[in-house]
């Protein structure tokens, strides 16, 4: 173990990075704590999350104060059976209540819809493990939260969640949920031929557009969301001018059935 130990912080200081041990570390602030874990015993990871609590209740205290002004992101955009659509949020910041009317971007404008329901997962349940859901009248922050409303199928996960309370302007609010997705999408640089690129939320988006530009993979079209028979009659059109680039790369996103047999079909 000391050997390893000595092997690893020797890698980092070659990298300009001063590192210790975390029970042995007295300057959080210049040197990078270093917590051993294990992949097949589970060793490590409660003094990795006790540190983590440490260190922001020790550096962040003002930034982890709880404020009454609402901060949520979308997180993921699921449909259920039996309930429907919903979104997972992470609630930040702020009080929602199921009597809240929600903003969020949507892929063809801002969608303004009033809760349904809120949900969290049993106690001790993970919110992506499928199991009854506890309904709530008024969830306070920080947390994860599930989200039942309609005309949720065009949302986007990444992007932020406002609500709409008595003397807000709606279409303030609407301007403002849909500036990270102009944002990015006005960053995005397509080109009249080359690969079709979907992805699940904004950032693995932007991260994938970024990769591309650099290995100078042009770009025809871009969009997000579960790859469906459209997209792919999409990517055809590449086929009459150059096979390569009749390519979708999906990252972290689903392919409809009608979408893989159309694909299928073109081999």
């Amino acid at each position: 173990f000391e050997n390893r130990s000595k092997q690893v912080m020797t890698q980092l200081m070659e990298q300009s990075l001063n590192a210790s041990l975390y029970y042995e570390n007295d300057d959080y602030r210049r040197v990078v704590s270093l917590v051993p874990t294990s992949a097949h015993t589970g060793e490590g990871i409660p003094d990795l999350l006790l540190l983590l609590v440490q260190l922001t209740q020790q550096m962040m205290v003002e930034r982890l104060m709880f404020s009454e002004e609402l901060e949520a992101t979308v997180i993921e955009v699921k449909k259920i059976e039996g309930i429907g659509t919903t979104i997972d949020i992470v609630l930040v910041n702020g009080i929602i209540t199921d009597n809240d009317t929600i903003v969020v971007a949507g892929m063809n404008g801002p969608i303004v819809t009033p809760i349904r329901a809120l949900l969290t997962p049993q106690p001790l349940k993970e919110m992506r493990v499928k199991g009854e859901y506890v309904h709530h009248k008024q969830l306070k922050a920080a947390m994860g939260v599930k989200i039942a409303a309609t005309n949720l199928e065009e949302a986007i996960a990444g992007t932020q969640l406002f609500c709409l309370r008595e003397g807000d302007d709606v279409e303030e609010l609407k301007d403002t949920v849909m500036e990270d997705y102009e944002e990015v999408m006005g960053n995005v640089s397509v080109t009249g031929q080359g690969v079709c690129v979907q992805a699940s939320t904004l950032g693995s988006l932007e991260a994938l557009m970024e990769f591309l530009r650099e290995s100078k993979i042009p770009v025809a079209s871009v969009q997000l969301g579960p790859v469906h028979k459209k997209d792919v009659m999409r990517a055809s059109i590449m086929l009459e001018h150059r096979k390569e680039y009749a390519t979708i790369l999906a990252f972290d996103v689903k392919i409809t059935k009608d979408a893989l047999d159309m694909a299928y079909s073109f081999l």
